[in-house]
């Protein structure tokens, strides 16, 4: 059965489209279930949505909050031009690794960029990172140029994020470095990882400024808690890592708490070289200061960062 997904405004009560574009028929998207590929069908002009994939409620973990936003038309014009190569649908028959290793070949910049990756390519294997929640795509399209030997499987739901990362990558296509080391996959990633991301699978996991939830009574919304991180940890490979950074020192002091409580992993920090950052990491040289964090470290904000790697 062929599947629909849909780019419309979404009533959160009931999750069905309750305003069509003024064509009167949606951007439609159709996926084949055996290739788990996005391919486009409709038109590109500027739409109000949210996110077009509908989850079950999860009680435990839930990796995203329903947000508002809007399409523009570049955006609308990189589904359509770049979603049957980029976009992979949810299918929890699929396993994710098989799949991108299928398409390995087309995924990989040219060998002698290999020197640039932070992670080692042994016996021909290139490394896979996964990403949860990238934005609007600026820093994962960043790290994917820089490190064009890794592979990148990058899940975000808000719709906006995803048509700007791939207009990203549009962009780059036909300059001397192309980000081609990218597939995305739109929809939760807590399902994503019970169902499509084997055990020991992953060389690394980036988690960039995820909702700090402010409030006290809304900690519990958190994204990294206990669950989440233990269900990571058994998919990386031994010596694979997971990299949080946040803005929100209370939530840097939760993500460090919880790191530290998985048996799993350790701290990749330098107990004497940086006894100064107290458990805390440096930023990596991947990891790109966006425009957001630039203007916050001149007001004074921190930002930390947590590496931890799978022993």
């Amino acid at each position: 059965m062929v599947q629909r997904f849909t780019i419309a405004h979404v009533n959160d009560n009931n999750l069905t489209p309750s305003k069509k574009q003024a064509s009167g028929k949606p951007l439609e998207f159709s996926a084949e279930p055996p290739q788990g590929k996005l391919a486009p069908m409709g038109g590109s002009k500027v739409h109000e949505v949210t996110s077009v994939v509908a989850v079950p409620h999860l009680k435990t973990i839930k990796s995203f909050v329903r947000r508002a936003g809007r399409i523009t038309t570049g955006q609308s014009k990189a589904f359509e031009d770049l979603g049957e190569q980029f976009l992979w649908a949810y299918d929890d028959q699929v396993n994710l690794i098989d799949a991108i290793n299928n398409i390995a070949h087309q995924a990989i910049n040219t060998p002698d960029t290999a020197k640039n990756d932070h992670i080692s390519v042994a016996n021909g294997v290139r490394p896979i990172i996964f990403e949860i929640g990238f934005g609007m795509g600026e820093a994962t399209a960043h790290i994917a140029a820089l490190l064009p030997q890794t592979r990148f499987i990058a899940c975000e739901v808000h719709q906006p994020g995803v048509g700007a990362l791939l207009k990203r990558i549009g962009e780059s296509l036909d300059t001397p470095h192309p980000i081609d080391n990218i597939r995305i996959i739109s929809h939760d990633a807590v399902e994503v990882i019970d169902n499509m991301l084997p055990i020991n699978s992953l060389d690394g996991v980036h988690i960039f400024f995820p909702d700090p939830w402010h409030k006290k009574r809304h900690n519990k919304r958190r994204l990294i808690q206990p669950p989440l991180i233990a269900k990571l940890a058994a998919r990386l490979k031994v010596g694979g890592y997971i990299h949080c950074a946040t803005d929100w020192q209370p939530y840097a002091e939760q993500i460090l708490e919880v790191m530290r409580a998985e048996p799993l992993l350790k701290n990749r920090a330098d107990p004497i070289a940086d006894a100064d950052l107290a458990g805390y990491s440096r930023k990596p040289n991947y990891r790109p200061l966006t425009k957001f964090e630039n203007r916050g470290i001149k007001l004074g904000h921190g930002v930390w960062d947590v590496v931890f790697e799978r022993i």
